[in-house]
């Protein structure tokens, strides 16, 4: 990160905010819809976040820590959008995938749609921690930095997270009732 740039934006240059801003936007949304994982709230999470880092950007103390500082920032909005009520609407939209598709039939659909639906069980708190410690590849202190917990809760939420989703992965494997008895 440029802090020469995050010094101009807290003196008051849009130019240079809007740099950041750019350069931030798509990180954000693709945090916050892992977070989320609804593209709405997402977008919304995104968008107060920006709103939220142009507000308090004067404040920061620390231009060299504007990243963890931004990402603290996201991961609030998230819990905001996270916690307020929507009507229900169907969330089926394609989500393109990070990595390329190697086609081996039905099972990695499968494979996909168990993991999301496990994800989707897990609380924001532990969303969070993974997808900020696996998606962003952050280690753990940097990962409690940004969420606002101490290192030890960081380490906590991680593997109870894990723990659910082996969980749900393991669940959703087992047959059931009906299957079991025929």
């Amino acid at each position: 990160m440029d802090t020469d740039l995050v010094v101009r934006a807290q003196h008051g240059d849009k130019d240079a905010f809007g740099i950041l801003a750019t350069e931030a936007a798509s990180r954000f949304f693709a945090v916050a819809r892992r977070i989320l994982r609804d593209r709405d709230l997402a977008q919304d999470a995104t968008q107060q976040a920006l709103l939220s880092t142009w507000r308090a950007l004067p404040r920061l103390s620390d231009p060299a820590r504007f990243e963890a500082w931004s990402y603290r920032l996201l991961v609030r909005a998230c819990y905001a959008e996270g916690q307020k009520e929507r009507r229900w609407a169907p969330n089926l939209r394609l989500l393109p995938m990070d990595m390329p598709v190697v086609d081996d039939g039905l099972s990695s659909i499968v494979d996909r749609d168990q993991l999301e639906a496990g994800f989707r069980r897990l609380s924001i708190d532990h969303r969070a921690v993974v997808v900020l410690h696996h998606y962003l590849d952050l280690p753990l202190d940097r990962v409690a930095d940004i969420v606002g917990i101490p290192v030890g809760t960081a380490h906590s939420r991680l593997h109870h997270a894990m723990c659910a989703l082996r969980a749900a992965l393991e669940a959703d494997l087992r047959p059931s009732v009906r299957e079991a008895a025929q």
